[in-house]
């Protein structure tokens, strides 16, 4: 008995699994880059919250290190100075946004100062940096 098989065709590559791999290495590299973010705050010991969140924009980082010393991304500026440098680093900015770090060991007084002269520089999108609570 004689078995009729159809004639072999052209082989194909498949499109919607090679779509599929492209589609989640592009996922896989765009993650890896947000969390490869890079903060230009400097090296202070943040307090803990339980509810800290991380910041995903690249606004202007000010810390607060001690009770005298004061940057801004990393150059030292005076407390008379901050509201002027923050006010001509924001110029063309759509929303400026502070990311603010201040160790814990700074009062509350001063970093209310702080606050004040950011807010004098007409930058009202602050976001006080912490460490998540483990």
């Amino acid at each position: 008995m004689k078995i009729n098989l159809p004639a072999p065709g052209k082989p194909r590559i498949e499109m919607l699994p090679l779509i599929d791999i492209v589609f989640l290495l592009l996922v896989v590299f765009i993650y890896s880059m947000l969390s490869m973010s890079v903060h230009r705050g400097l090296s202070v010991t943040l307090p803990e919250s339980s509810v800290a969140d991380i910041e995903k924009q690249t606004p202007v980082s000010v810390t607060v290190k001690g009770e005298n010393e004061l940057y801004v991304d990393d150059v030292q500026v005076s407390l008379a100075d901050l509201s002027h440098m923050l006010a001509s680093e924001s110029t063309g900015k759509t929303t400026p946004g502070v990311l603010l770090f201040a160790e814990e060991s700074v009062s509350y007084q001063t970093l209310f100062t702080v606050l004040d002269q950011i807010t004098l520089a007409g930058i009202h999108d602050i976001s006080l940096q912490a460490k998540l609570k483990k």
